[in-house]
């Protein structure tokens, strides 16, 4: 009996008295209800965007005294002018078209060269170096958006597109395009290095064991191992560049029209958004409507990407021990 009381009284001051396993259980379920709600709020931004934007674009469609308004129309249309003329024109696929344009120029621009400076940093930079070329990297992506689009203005059309063709106007896609690149540059360093680093390092002793180079092993072994991560990077980034709005609402110019010419000014769906809600058109007019539409498209594509996504990491995952 004085043997288990003993026991007892030692496992007591082991875990502590029972007021503080109390207290101690009362601070866990805390932590997890607050954990709960914080997800549930998440979920619940989520679902009062969608639906603000559903609403307001159902509104848009069911408008009264606008036949030209129809969800046909609207999707398949090619021309867009909702402030010109007597007769405005709500075809989305111009803006479409100029969003995806900027959206292909920013990934020819960024993702290679993301990569490959992702392999270094993660392969080749010693340490130190690798210190100074992230910091740097992280103030690049501190920079605010509204300077690169002023940079691609005052530097890259005059300095770097003007001098190469005279086809270049002050507004193109390619300016645009060329400094959304840049902005999401280190999104694609950043989380492709991280990728190429999470490969066992049992891998790369693996290939130099049976006598490849540093690049046989950094191409044919790190970046095929990792290549989940550096699509999810992709993905990420291309998603970012969909959504920019301040880039393309200075540089790309405010035509939307179907070309896929990269030195004519474009307007993409941000950037019309921008123009809407500068307070050009009535609160309640159809082209105030008209923006929730497009911001609606936007939404169903960038979920298009998200879900694509998902598929491809599903299929290309690969999982370490």
């Amino acid at each position: 009996m004085i043997a288990v009381a003993a026991r007892n009284a030692a496992d007591i001051a082991e875990r502590g008295t029972p007021c503080s396993l109390r207290m101690r259980a009362w601070f866990e379920g805390s932590i997890k209800a607050l954990l709960w709600s914080l997800t549930c709020f998440t979920v619940v931004t989520t679902a009062a965007i969608i639906s603000v934007l559903a609403y307001e674009t159902y509104g848009f469609f069911t408008i009264q005294n606008h036949p030209e308004v129809s969800v046909w129309s609207f999707f398949v249309g090619t021309e867009w002018s909702p402030l010109l003329g007597a007769q405005p024109m709500f075809g989305v696929l111009p803006l479409v078209a100029g969003t995806l344009l900027v959206t292909t120029i920013a990934g020819i621009v960024a993702l290679p060269i993301g990569l490959m400076t992702a392999v270094y940093l993660s392969e080749y930079a010693p340490a130190r170096r690798r210190t100074v070329l992230k910091a740097v990297l992280e103030i690049l992506a501190g920079v605010p958006t509204v300077v690169y689009g002023f940079f691609a203005l005052t530097f890259i059309t005059p300095y770097l597109l003007q001098p190469l063709s005279n086809s270049f106007g002050a507004y193109n896609a390619m300016s645009a395009g060329i400094a959304v690149g840049i902005m999401i540059l280190p999104i694609v360093c950043s989380l492709c290095e991280d990728a190429l680093r999470a490969v066992p390092q049992s891998l790369r002793d693996g290939a130099y064991a049976l006598g490849s180079t540093k690049f046989d092993v950094s191409a044919k072994v790190v970046v095929p191992a990792g290549l989940s991560g550096v699509i999810a990077a992709f993905l990420l980034a291309l998603t970012r560049a969909i959504g920019e709005t301040m880039i393309v609402a200075l540089a790309a110019g405010g035509l939307a029209q179907l070309t896929a010419n990269p030195t004519a000014q474009v307007q993409t769906m941000t950037a019309y958004m921008v123009q809407i809600f500068l307070g050009d058109a009535p609160a309640a007019g159809i082209e105030y409507k008209s923006s929730y539409a497009v911001a609606f498209t936007l939404f169903l594509i960038t979920f298009f990407l998200t879900w694509i996504g998902a598929l491809v990491l599903r299929r290309y995952r690969e999982e370490y021990e």
